[in-house]
């Protein structure tokens, strides 16, 4: 048993609040990815959990075992709550090999089956016939690598991941977040993961808790449920480029304004006069002006060829909104516009929020 229950949790520093009456859980085996911007208090309920702080209120525990409990002054060594942790820095040592990186842990706590489990976890982590390397003669995966695998050999119940891919090129941090979902599966530990990176959350998660700038839980729930539904705009724009436009409702027709004609995209579920329409830059099709496209008018600013895909900037009504079109798609239809050019935009997916939201940071 490996859950996690966290009840009404708060943190402080001097007068500066980090997290208030926080609440929540992660199940048994699950990979849990607590997800959100830099400084929302991740890393420190993290540290809470570790064991490295105490929470100034609230209570924590891991396996049904209390391991903290702010009313009563418990507080549970590190060292024996049986968890395995990785860094984002690794915090690998140079001085010492592969195997005795990853030993280290066992022969503190005295283990009798100490290279037998050494070389397992070396194994599970792909770095056979490297345990006598020391890490300056490793590539930064591989010392990533090294800091899953000491974390592993002790065979935690639960296993904690600081932004442990923020130093690896994109090749490298794609790779290694595929491994660390298998490794999951394959030995059933329970993991909660911190980053500010969407992707790798949505790519890595069972489930995910969004967290905003003042350390508050937006939403929790699995991967496709936060991303398709999200609960507000703050969900929705800080899970991808996010696109709003402003709609108005006149005389019980939809119309954004600046333009003539009426919105014929797909209907709002929110009731209202003033509305804002969300969707995402894969959500946009294009088409010529000149065509017998129903969409909105609209004018290229910006056309980026990114490899695989086209990557517009398109003014509508004065409000500019990013598309992104496959570029084999694009050439194939004759679809490839210029800066300047006229096209119609039709959108294949909406959220609708209340009130008005204006596009940030889209650019």
């Amino acid at each position: 048993m490996a859950d996690v229950r966290i009840s009404e949790v708060s943190k402080r520093y001097a007068e500066k609040s980090v997290l208030e009456s926080l609440s929540l859980e992660v199940r048994d085996g699950e990979c849990f990815t607590l997800l959100g911007p830099s400084g929302c208090g991740k890393t420190v309920l993290l540290r809470l959990i570790a064991g490295f702080e105490s929470p100034d209120s609230g209570t924590i525990s891991i396996g049904g075992e209390s391991v903290a409990d702010a009313a009563t002054g418990q507080r549970l060594p590190p060292d024996q709550r049986g968890l395995g942790m990785v860094f984002q820095d690794y915090a690998v040592w140079p001085h010492m090999s592969v195997y005795e990186n990853v030993a280290y842990p066992l022969k503190l706590a005295g283990s009798t089956a100490l290279r037998e489990r050494t070389m397992r976890a070396i194994g599970l982590v792909g770095l056979d016939k490297l345990e006598q390397r020391f890490p300056s003669q490793l590539s930064g995966g591989q010392q990533q690598r090294v800091a899953l695998a000491r974390a592993l050999v002790s065979e935690p119940r639960l296993l904690l991941l600081d932004e442990p891919l923020n130093n690896l090129d994109a090749h490298l941090r794609e790779e290694m977040r595929f491994e660390i979902k298998a490794l999951q599966r394959q030995l059933g530990v329970t993991i909660l993961y911190i980053t500010h990176d969407q992707e790798i959350a949505l790519g890595i998660s069972d489930r995910i808790a969004v967290m905003d700038e003042r350390g508050r839980l937006r939403q929790i729930g699995a991967p496709d449920e936060v991303y398709e539904h999200p609960v507000d705009d703050f969900i929705f724009r800080f899970l991808g480029v996010a696109n709003f436009l402003p709609v108005r409702r006149e005389d019980g027709v939809l119309r954004i304004a600046g333009l003539p004609e009426p919105w014929r995209g797909p209907a709002p579920d929110k009731p209202g006069d003033v509305l804002t329409v969300g969707f995402r830059p894969s959500d946009v099709a294009l088409a010529p002006e000149s065509g017998d496209s129903t969409g909105l008018s609209g004018v290229v600013r910006r056309a980026s060829f990114l490899g695989a895909q086209m990557d517009y900037l398109i003014d509508v009504a004065g409000t500019q909104i990013r598309a992104a079109l496959p570029s084999h798609e694009c050439v194939a239809r004759g679809l490839v516009f210029a800066e300047g050019d006229s096209c119609r935009v039709e959108l294949a997916n909406a959220h609708w929020f209340e009130g008005e939201i204006t596009n940030k940071g889209i650019l």
